[in-house]
């Protein structure tokens, strides 16, 4: 299947499902060269530039969703409780992420799907970010109607994060308070509404690895502007709190899959690196499809010090996307 792979990089257009999968189950030796071939493909297919994003939560905890990975489910036991963020916090946030270099700004809200208070605490936020710093805002609320949708598109909302999370064949395992295509009916409102689309997941939620694959091309259909890749970091008090983390090598072995799978998409270093995969894991995903990453820390678990990500940048000859270059 490295012939497949290799096709990827001639014509731009991604593996199929069967070649996902020979991906996901090669051997470490195999492994290496997919990296490469992976690597390659973002090259020539996105070029060097790495997009950097912060994330910062305006409503934490209490979601009545059951989402089995989530701390923040109001349902569980977890230590996570609800909490809203002011106004002055989220701008300093804001601020503090474009001194990274960031371009990106994410307002995360723990939610099945934005209020009336909701939607108006994220208009007064996102106003007032505007008028303290040049960044991009882009928003994660849950699923949205088609009201919503157009209230986020006026305030000129610049992507939208939805993720599917897993697989559809997977998700009623994960996930039972509500359903995939709910998720997939948010997602193509906001594509038809002119926003960027943003839809990824998290590996290692138990499924299978022909599920990973499956996955992935779910993806490809979809067509994102960007997909993250998240690992699952157990939180205690959830369902999975007990599910064991990915292997490191499989989480290498699904970047490069998901990048010949997607190979014009931006790629997004997301939770559940630090732990998955350590400082060489994180090395070796950069040079192997890896093209953005989100600095600093998660909406409830530590990520690493956002100097150190842009020092390996720096190292690594992968300059940081510019504003300019995104608006």
């Amino acid at each position: 299947m490295l012939d497949a792979a290799k096709a990827v990089l001639d014509t731009g257009v991604g593996l199929d499902e069967e070649g996902v999968l020979a991906v996901l189950r090669c051997t470490d030796e195999e492994l290496t060269e997919y990296l490469a071939i992976a690597h390659d493909v973002r090259m020539r297919w996105c070029g060097p530039e790495v997009e950097v994003e912060g994330i910062v939560s305006l409503k934490t905890g209490g979601c009545p969703e059951d989402c089995h990975f989530c701390s923040q489910s109001g349902l569980f036991t977890s230590p996570v409780r609800a909490v809203w963020l002011d106004i002055p916090s989220l701008v300093e946030a804001a601020k503090q992420t474009a001194a990274t270099g960031a371009t990106e700004f994410c307002i995360v809200a723990a939610v099945r799907g934005p209020d009336q208070r909701l939607m108006a605490q994220l208009a007064d936020g996102v106003a007032a970010i505007r008028e303290a710093v040049d960044i991009n805002i882009a928003a994660s609320l849950g699923m949205l109607t088609q009201e919503q949708v157009d209230q986020l598109s006026a305030l000129k909302i610049h992507r939208y994060n939805h993720n599917l999370e897993t697989a559809r064949s997977h998700f009623p395992q994960v996930v039972t308070t509500h359903s995939w295509e709910e998720r997939w009916e948010t997602l193509r409102m906001v594509r038809d509404a002119g926003m960027e689309v943003c839809c990824g997941g998290i590996l290692g939620l138990g499924e299978t690895v022909e599920q990973r694959a499956e996955f992935a091309v779910q993806l490809q259909q979809l067509d994102p502007h960007e997909v993250p890749l998240n690992f699952l970091n157990p939180r205690p008090g959830t369902p999975l709190a007990e599910q064991p983390v990915l292997d490191p090598k499989d989480a290498l072995r699904a970047i490069a899959a998901f990048r010949l799978a997607l190979p014009r998409t931006l790629l997004r270093y997301a939770g559940g690196r630090e732990i998955t995969l350590g400082d060489l894991g994180t090395r070796d995903g950069l040079l192997g499809g890896v093209n953005a990453v989100i600095v600093g820390n998660y909406l409830t678990t530590l990520g690493r010090s956002p100097a150190e990500d842009l020092a390996l940048l720096d190292e690594l000859s992968m300059p940081v996307k510019a504003l300019s270059a995104t608006l």
